[in-house]
């Protein structure tokens, strides 16, 4: 398979009959296809984001989401649990983007910010002054955000792709309470350099 540019789902599809003649392989190959198409097409873009998040190119984050499917198509031939599929996608993935990161040994920017937290858009104002508060205070914002400790970005990052606490501590090995601790203290964090507090 390329690892290398976007992964299609038709891609995907040739490449999963592959593995459909592993000795492991069992009946009912095609359901299990389609199954991890379907989620592929869902969760891709997500995962993308989530991995490159990380300073994680996007060729090597296209590289994590081909794996992670190729991962679950393995794991649902096998027969393993079913039981919440999202959030052992983002675990998976979240595991596989820390390996490459570490492999590359280095970070790549990705986004005009590089601080693997999503920017914030603000309107342009036709005021001068307020488009340089704005940005003064987005700045704050995601300096602060660059700060956290991984564990609480990547809390904050799953939050954002919409993972509820439940699955967040499923992907990240961490209990609920430390999830729910982890998301109100970065929160909590940002308010208050947003208010103008810190």
């Amino acid at each position: 398979m390329e690892r290398s540019g976007q992964t299609s789902p038709a891609e995907l599809a040739c490449e999963l009959p592959l593995l459909a003649s592993l000795p492991e392989a069992q009946s009912g190959a095609s359901e299990i296809e389609t199954e991890v198409v379907t989620l592929f097409e869902q969760y891709r873009a997500p995962l993308l984001r989530y991995a490159v998040s990380f300073g994680v190119p996007v060729c090597d984050a296209e590289e994590v989401v081909q794996e992670t499917f190729l991962a679950l198509f393995r794991h649902l031939r096998l027969g393993r649990s079913r039981e919440n599929l999202r959030g052992w996608i983002f675990r998976v993935a979240h595991n596989l983007t820390l390996k490459q990161r570490h492999a590359n040994k280095r970070y790549v920017e990705t986004m005009d910010n590089d601080s693997g937290i999503a920017a914030l858009h603000i309107e342009p104002s036709p005021n001068p002054e307020d488009s340089l508060s704005d940005a003064q205070r987005q700045q704050r914002l995601l300096a602060v955000a660059r700060s956290l400790p991984e564990m609480e970005q990547s809390c904050l990052r799953m939050r954002a792709e919409g993972l509820r606490y439940r699955e967040i501590a499923k992907a990240l090995g961490i209990s609920l309470g430390s999830v729910s601790t982890l998301l109100t203290r970065s929160l909590a964090k940002l308010i208050r350099v947003d208010r103008g507090c810190a």
